[in-house]
């Protein structure tokens, strides 16, 4: 009788099963009904959610973010003043019609600055953004000049603004570039206030009546224009949108424990466009909330007290070795079934900064982190310690790096030949000088030789009254230089 065996048919079947299962950091995403959305962690700048988020699409009045960043950076910068009084002008209700939230101002109309850009952030006030452009840049086309001119600075490929409310269905942009411009604007506290006020007061006019604003966005506050039924916990601005181009739109923010979120959903149903009783771009951001909220969290992945690698220094002390450790500690918005534990570090060392001394949290290098499939970083990666100079050792490297300079080279050059050179001429002068010695003591003795020679002819013969004088002997006292040079046998 055949054994059938039972393990390995088993391995077999969990084998089977586990390639059949789906991936384990995979996330059910949210279903929403936005034609383009996206979630972003506005610490990290990370997307979360992502729909179309290139789609080029109206914006509404998400158009008059631009308005109220421009508006802002111009207080800032000095070229205007939330308390300056300002003047409505004619073109005050340009492109308006009967639909068009405002706040029914006239031309000839004066209030703040402040007043108008409130108007325009929480009551989404049309008139408000004409005057805050005729206002800023002269007239309203020039503004709308410089809008598109800052969209493109932000980075923003798909945008391009006709007016400054977003009435016009000519205005397009995409979810990401609403994005950019969004992020730079609440870098400002005056627009995240304004975005974030519920309710706002304006004193009466030289025209109007006293007006009570109630903000558009009704993740805020129940009493809006959409009525109750859609208030946030941790939610914050940022504007509101409608036209039948744009559908329902809407760019807020919300945090809770300690994560901060931004959502834009675009073109979303309501009861103007379809035949829903909700608005659905508050329904899709809380949807969009609720997703990264209950899926997503902080995670430490990496503290500044881990040891991630050794360098060698360059002129350092001791065994010239260094512990390179992160920055800071690494804490990453992630999906909660995320092992951390799994992590992947890609490490880059700066070679050329590799020489002591050192000062502890000097970058040396950089990692970044891979987890979850995603890329996280660079984070700079320094010592702990400082890292001290070998005395010995740098000054046999200056010795060394100073003699391998080029000019250094050339000015050894040069010495070595003039000194070549001299000693030369000196051996030289030396030679001749002793040749001539030789020479003037040969001169001499044949002299003192002729002078004997003479004393005994003279002798033998009295009557021999005059000296005769040898030529070679007079021209050789004629050219005698002994008086040029010392004499060796003087003492």
């Amino acid at each position: 009788m055949k054994k059938i065996r039972f393990f390995p048919l088993l391995i077999c079947l969990c084998l089977l099963f586990a390639f059949a299962a789906p991936p384990a950091f995979a996330l059910d995403e949210p279903q929403l009904e936005a034609e383009a959305a996206l979630a972003v962690d506005l610490a990290s700048g990370d997307l979360l959610y992502s729909k179309n988020i290139d789609q080029q699409r109206s914006p509404a009045s998400l158009t008059k973010i631009m308005t109220c960043l421009l508006t802002v950076e111009a207080v800032e910068s000095g070229r205007a003043g939330f308390d300056d009084v300002v003047t409505a002008g004619p073109d005050c209700q340009q492109g308006m019609d009967s639909d068009s939230s405002n706040i029914s101002i006239v031309s000839g109309e004066q209030m703040s600055l402040r007043d108008f850009f409130y108007g325009a952030v929480v009551a989404s006030g049309n008139d408000a953004c004409n005057v805050l452009a005729g206002h800023l840049a002269g007239s309203i086309s020039a503004f709308v000049e410089q809008m598109n001119a800052r969209a493109a600075e932000l980075g923003c490929t798909g945008t391009h603004f006709v007016d400054p409310n977003g009435l016009s269905s000519e205005n397009h942009t995409t979810a990401y570039d609403l994005y950019l411009i969004t992020r730079e604007a609440i870098r400002h506290p005056e627009f995240v206030t304004a975005c974030s006020t519920v309710d706002y007061h304006i004193e009466p006019t030289n025209v109007n009546p006293e007006r009570n604003l109630t903000n558009s966005n009704a993740l805020l506050s129940d009493h809006g224009f959409y009525g109750p039924g859609y208030v946030y916990d941790g939610a914050a601005g940022v504007k509101t949108g409608y036209t039948r181009a744009a559908g329902y739109c809407l760019i807020s923010t919300a945090e809770r424990d300690g994560v901060r979120v931004l959502a834009i959903v675009l073109g979303c149903k309501g009861p103007n466009n379809s035949d829903s009783a909700t608005i659905g771009s508050f329904t899709d951001s809380r949807l969009l909330y609720d997703w990264v909220f209950d899926n997503f969290s902080y995670r430490e992945v990496l503290t500044s007290a881990d040891p991630l690698t050794r360098v060698n220094i360059e002129r350092a002390e001791g065994d010239g070795v260094a512990i390179l450790h992160a920055s800071g500690d690494v804490s990453l918005l992630l999906p909660n079934d995320v092992d951390v534990n799994e992590r992947e570090l890609h490490i880059t060392i700066y070679d050329d900064q590799l020489v002591a001394p050192i000062r502890a949290g000097t970058p040396l290098g950089e990692v970044v982190i891979e987890v979850g499939g995603k890329l996280y970083g660079p984070i700079s990666l320094v010592t702990s310690a400082d890292v001290a100079m070998s005395r010995g050792q740098f000054l046999r490297d200056n010795v060394r790096d100073f003699f391998a300079r080029g000019w250094v080279r050339a000015v050894l050059v040069i010495l070595a030949v003039v000194l070549l050179t001299y000693i030369v001429l000196v051996a030289r002068y030396r030679a001749l000088r002793r040749k001539h010695l030789r020479a003037r003591k040969r001169a001499e003795k044949q002299r003192r030789l002729a002078q004997e020679q003479r004393a005994r002819s003279a002798v033998a013969d009295p009557t021999q009254r005059f000296e005769t004088i040898d030529p070679a002997e007079r021209d050789l006292e004629l050219g005698d230089l002994s008086r040029y040079f010392d004499d060796p046998d003087k003492k």
